[in-house]
């Protein structure tokens, strides 16, 4: 396990779409400044905390809402080096360790010396067409090429590190790394990796007399998407999606930074914490 992380600098960020998340946020606020801590806290997208956080004015950010509010928070924080904390106040939480009702005595055992820094990998993500780049992206999920407003299944090519892979006719292809394994890649079928992995997933989404499996890629290894026909869109953790050509590419690789989480106790915790949103039985 890695060294403990003990911060100083904390701040807080709340997901306007969650319920509550700004009234909990006061509370930890409050808590905090008992602890000796002045620990802003807003929404995450006010411009003057997010100036602050990427001047690496705060060591941790400590994330209230569900696996959305972490996922803006690892765009934000994952290129400055921020640890994040998610404290959850949404349904699922796969990537939160803490629950609304468990935050006082983590953050005691926070303070204490008691949380290590899981690091997740994340994805660089190009938009070409004839040569020319169009757009990049990071993704903490995944990035996605499907169909659009069109019924009809797409027609894309998957090349690995510039050999074909394979040529599918689907719903869409999935290109996500460990931690997306547990989002749409999980909802299409394709396996769950460990969290610390750094390999890339590609998982199609209802394949027509294609390749139906996940593919697990090697460590290092980058894949590149051709569009082969229309009414093609890419999406990257769930944005609002972007129209593809015919003879597009979209190129996907390991980012240069990483998300930083912050976590607790022994790296089991991530099956812990899967085994109990899957309603599995406890062995």
């Amino acid at each position: 396990m890695a060294d403990s992380f003990v911060p100083k600098k904390p701040v807080i960020v709340t997901y306007p779409r969650v319920p509550d998340s700004h009234a909990e946020a006061d509370l930890i606020a409050e808590f905090l400044k008992a602890k000796g801590f002045d620990a802003p806290y807003g929404s995450i997208y006010d411009e003057e905390l997010r100036t602050r956080v990427k001047n690496n004015e705060f060591d941790v950010l400590i994330a209230v809402g569900g696996d959305g509010t972490m996922l803006r928070a690892g765009h934000l924080c994952a290129p400055c080096g921020v640890p994040i904390l998610g404290i959850n106040l949404g349904r699922l939480g796969f990537l939160i360790q803490i629950e609304r009702g468990e935050w006082r005595e983590m953050l005691e055992r926070l303070f204490k010396g008691e949380a290590w820094i899981e690091y997740r990998m994340m994805l660089y993500v190009r938009h070409i067409r004839a040569g020319e780049m169009l757009g990049s992206w990071h993704a903490l999920n995944e990035a996605v090429v499907s169909r659009g407003q069109n019924q009809r299944p797409v027609h894309l090519s998957a090349s690995v590190d510039g050999r074909l892979l394979t040529s599918y006719v689907c719903d869409g292809l999935i290109a996500s790394t460990a931690t997306g394994s547990t989002a749409y890649a999980l909802a299409a079928g394709g396996p769950i990796l460990p969290p610390e992995l750094r390999n890339i997933l590609l998982v199609p989404i209802a394949p027509h007399l294609s390749v139906d499996r996940g593919v697990v890629l090697s460590e290092g290894s980058s894949v590149s998407i051709m569009v082969k026909g229309e009414n093609t869109v890419l999406s990257v953790d769930g944005q609002a999606p972007m129209p593809l050509a015919e003879e597009d590419r979209v190129d996907i690789k390991a980012a240069e930074y990483t998300a930083q989480f912050v976590r607790f106790g022994d790296p089991g915790y991530f099956y812990r914490n899967l085994n109990a949103h899957m309603n599995t039985p406890r062995i």
